[in-house]
């Protein structure tokens, strides 16, 4: 009992030392609280280049890590074991943590190049007066296709998917409220309906579509369009254009009934230690150069009203990924459905992943 007592003890002391000495090596290498900005951010959403810049300009390190879904980064931001100063939260997700006390409001006085922003893209439902969130992406779902492989078949409705001589082409995003949110703005419905009854006849109908279903995938879709391998996806607008990169053959159209009209935006989370370097990064990402520049790297559409003037005028001039007012109109920004309708929703769409061919 004694030496387990001994042991015990020796194992606090050296866990203490541990400690220590990772906390003296963080502070040797500039990592104090301070000096030190630590950002969650989706996956390659990001040029690393302007996180070099931005440490350069500013003399502040910059820790970047990742993450693949916003339900583990609010699980991650729960926990608290981590101090994230900005994250990147989808807008449905953004009104869950305001709900749940989670965001720190921000200073719009640190942040004058917040003028750079479309009016369109500000005062949104899921954050009003952007008190605690400022637009970081935006872009939509819908369909890319590949008309080498479809000759004489075209897309503007999503009910196209649903034609026989499509069987065993369709490549399916892996996202709930992407999924049944077609099979309901299909049947003209919203796609943030909580009525059962419709959310039942949407269920229905997508399960009269598992012919023509390839595979449900993440990010392989892409790979999977570039490569000639699968005929049509429906993906996000980001993904599309990524795609359309690589293989020129490739087309994206967002259906005439509407769509997701989606925003990820930048955030400081309760669990920040260094809010004044988090505004500071905000700020620097909001300057039309860099957010041109940021814009190119990873294809998604920006907010940034400034930047567009420093970008290819091909890629602003393309509706496809910069819709004009009329279409935008139709498209619906996600709502946060509260926990028992998304468990709902999650729920048909496993049952959707699960009914056999």
């Amino acid at each position: 009992m004694k030496k387990l007592l001994q042991l015990f003890i020796a194992g606090i002391i050296l866990s203490a030392i541990l400690l220590y000495a990772i906390q003296a090596m963080n502070e040797s290498q500039g990592y104090s609280g301070e000096n030190t900005l630590t950002i969650y951010n989706w996956g390659n959403y990001i040029d690393m280049d302007l996180i070099k810049q931005f440490e350069k300009e500013t003399g502040v390190n910059v820790i970047y890590e990742t993450f693949d879904s916003n339900e583990a980064m609010l699980t991650k931001i729960q926990q608290g074991g981590t101090t994230y100063d900005i994250a990147v939260p989808s807008e449905y997700m953004i009104d869950k943590m305001r709900e749940e006390d989670l965001l720190i409001p921000l200073d719009h006085r640190k942040l004058p190049n917040l003028n750079n922003i479309d009016d369109r893209f500000m005062d949104l439902p899921f954050d009003p007066g952007n008190k605690y969130s400022i637009p970081y992406f935006w872009g939509t779902v819908g369909i890319a296709f590949n008309p080498e492989l479809l000759p004489n078949k075209t897309f503007s409705s999503w009910n196209d998917l649903w034609d026989p001589a499509l069987k065993n082409e369709i490549l399916l995003v892996d996202g709930a409220r992407e999924v049944i949110g077609m099979g309901l703005n299909s049947l003209g419905y919203s796609l943030n309906d909580t009525n059962k009854q419709h959310l039942q006849e949407a269920s229905q109908k997508l399960e009269t579509l598992t012919p023509n279903i390839k595979a449900i995938v993440g990010d392989e879709n892409k790979l999977l369009m570039q490569n000639n391998e699968a005929a049509i996806a429906v993906l996000w607008s980001g993904d599309a254009a990524d795609i359309m990169w690589e293989n020129e053959a490739i087309d994206y159209v967002v259906p005439k009934e509407g769509s997701n009209l989606w925003f990820d935006n930048m955030v400081i989370p309760k669990t920040a230690k260094n809010i004044e370097a988090a505004h500071q990064f905000i700020n620097f990402m909001l300057d039309p150069e860099i957010a041109a520049q940021n814009t190119e790297y990873v294809a998604y559409s920006t907010p940034n009203k400034a930047a567009l003037s420093y970008m290819d005028e091909e890629m602003v001039n393309d509706e496809r990924f910069y819709p004009p007012p009329e279409l935008t109109e139709k498209l619906e920004v996600y709502k946060n459905l509260g926990p028992k309708m998304l468990s709902y929703y999650n729920d048909l769409f496993l049952e959707f992943k699960m009914h056999p061919k």
